[in-house]
């Protein structure tokens, strides 16, 4: 499928100071809601997971994991984290209930209605979510690779969170975190013809006379966003794969962490 033409968007914008043991997101938010992401400073992870991997899934040390996930649970203000087994799909569960049960549901979205509970999402190049209702009554976070993007989970979640929170998807706002940028994500026609097409492929041949192109995943989400009814959204321009200061890149890397995003409501 022929992709229309356009010039990728910018892939890296200044990233907030780092902090250690994590980000105060630079967001417009309700008082009664936090929001936070780590980068890969500031942990006892040793290579190539250095140094904050808040991954359990990648190779890593068990209890470097531990104590990175514990110290940067330390930074949540109280908040309780769902870790959950992402496999890049579009299910979305009730965050307070997995906590409660003490359970790590598979799935690539979550919400909750119930403060002192942090929904969790970690990444190495895939988009993380985050969505928060203006009325501060219910927060939600999603991951989304392209396969769930297409699958619909950032939608999935953004419906769960206005129906917690007895809004409309108009009065969200959502965040877009750091992943892989549009100067950077080569794909092929299947991940095209997955949406349709459109502007935010950009087609190059390659030396073989094969066809690939660059996707803006960022854009992409913008675009389900809005077709959801979902318009007020910020970020989106950080590169995982050409901050390699900052953060951990599966692209760039392949064993490598994994950084996280987080949302909660305030007590």
């Amino acid at each position: 499928m022929p992709a229309e033409s356009a010039q990728p968007g910018p892939a890296t914008q200044p990233r907030p100071g780092a902090s250690g043991l994590g980000e105060v997101l630079d967001w417009e938010l309700p008082t009664q809601v936090g929001a936070r992401m780590s980068t890969r400073h500031g942990g006892v992870s040793l290579g190539p997971f250095d140094s904050l991997n808040l991954g359990d899934h990648v190779g890593d040390d068990p209890a470097a994991v531990a104590a990175n996930r514990a110290a940067w649970a330390g930074r949540l203000e109280g908040a309780r984290p769902l870790w959950m087994r992402q496999v890049h799909g579009s299910e979305v569960v009730n965050a307070a209930e997995a906590v409660q049960a003490a359970v790590s549901p598979q799935a690539d979205g979550c919400w909750t209605a119930e403060p002192g509970i942090a929904c969790v999402v970690q990444v190495a190049d895939c988009l993380p979510v985050l969505v928060a209702a203006l009325n501060g009554r219910a927060v939600g976070a999603a991951h989304a690779g392209w396969r769930g993007l297409a699958a619909g989970v950032v939608e999935r979640t953004a419906v769960a969170v206005a129906r917690a929170a007895g809004c409309g998807p108009e009065d969200l706002s959502c965040w877009l975190g750091p992943c892989i940028g549009p100067r950077q994500f080569e794909v092929g026609p299947d991940v095209v013809e997955a949406f349709g097409g459109g502007v935010r492929f950009v087609g190059r041949p390659r030396a073989d006379g094969q066809m690939r192109w660059l996707a803006d995943l960022p854009g992409l989400a913008r675009d389900r966003l809005a077709d959801a009814g979902v318009h007020l959204v910020v970020g989106g321009a950080w590169c995982t794969v050409e901050d390699t200061s900052a953060f951990f890149s599966f692209r760039r890397d392949g064993v490598t962490g994994r950084q996280a995003v987080a949302i909660w409501l305030r007590g």
